[in-house]
Order: structure tokens, then sequence, then C-alpha cells
């Protein structure tokens, strides 16, 4: 990614002020919805930082964060578009990731990329499979909805925090 880009998209992420935070009710019931939907016994909402890749909320998976690379998430997010890996241990963008070779075995991830208002994709939320499958065009466009609706939550957090600091400002005020 180009570095004045990728500096963009991080100062864009970093206003939203949600990496690091405790969990939540509303992204976690995301990914249970999301497992469900797609029945796949994990997902993830992820944010990508600058060496890592954080978890907002997993479902099915007791990990907070993964190294930046060779993260799946740093490569879906270059696009605006569903990331699909149908079967890892055969795509050749996936053989090395330890995902794939190491005990979870990967091998299928789907990932639609959280996109914010200013244009920058902040993280993704993927579903991963232990055995190979397709995603059909219904199921993409279901993916990218989830999306849309984890982008709603971080920009309805984002309009809360900044009119609680604004009231807090007036308060200050008076």
């Amino acid at each position: 990614m180009e570095q004045a880009i990728e500096i963009k998209r991080l100062e864009n992420l970093r206003k939203y002020e949600i990496l690091d935070t405790p969990a939540d009710g509303d992204f976690d019931e995301i990914t249970s919805l999301a497992a469900k939907i797609f029945s796949v016994p994990v997902a993830i909402i992820t944010l990508v930082d600058t060496k890592r890749i954080w978890f907002k909320s997993s479902y099915g998976l007791d990990v907070e964060e993964i190294p930046r690379d060779p993260g799946l998430c740093c490569s879906a997010i270059m696009s605006d578009d569903i990331y699909i890996v149908e079967n890892a241990r055969v795509d050749p963008r996936t053989l090395a990731n330890p995902l794939v070779a190491g005990v979870m075995g990967l091998q299928f991830y789907a990932a639609a990329p959280l996109k914010s208002p200013d244009g920058y994709n902040l993280g993704t939320i993927c579903i991963i499979d232990r055995t190979p499958r397709r995603l059909d065009a219904r199921e993409s466009s279901m993916l990218m909805q989830l999306s849309r609706i984890v982008m709603d939550q971080f920009e309805l957090k984002l309009q809360s925090r900044l009119m609680i600091k604004e009231m807090q400002k007036n308060i200050s005020e008076l």
C-alpha cells in the first residue's frame, strides 16, 4: 500500500478510538450472527493496525490479535470487494500463512472490507472455515451488508463520543 495512503488510513482508523477497547456486545452479536448465517466455526471483526491485526470481536477463536504480516486481512483491505480464498491449501496467496499451515488449519477465508465514509478500508468482517468452500453471490452480498452494519456501529459510537465531548466542553464553559 502506498505509504501516504497508509498513513491517512491509519489516521482514519485512530479517529474511531476503537483499538484495544473492551469487548462490545453489539459487535459480538454481529460475529455470532455471521457464523450462523454462513455456517462457519469462526467469524471475526478485524482492524488492521500498524504492525498487527486486532480483533474487535471474534466468534469461535480465542485470540485478540495476530501479526499484520502475513495476515489475510491485509490483503483483504486492498480491495473494496469481497476477498475470497476458497481452498487455502492450494491457493498460492496463502500456502505460507501460519493459519493455514498451523494448528488452526484454515482452508476457507472470505472477508468484506470495513470502509469508512472517508473511503479508507480499516479492517474486515471475515468468516473462516476449516474445509474448502465457495461463496455465492447472495452470500457475498450478505457479507458486504454485514460490513456496512459494522461501519454504521463504528460511526454511531464515534458520533456519541464526539457529542459527549462537546457536551462536557459546554458544561465546563458554564
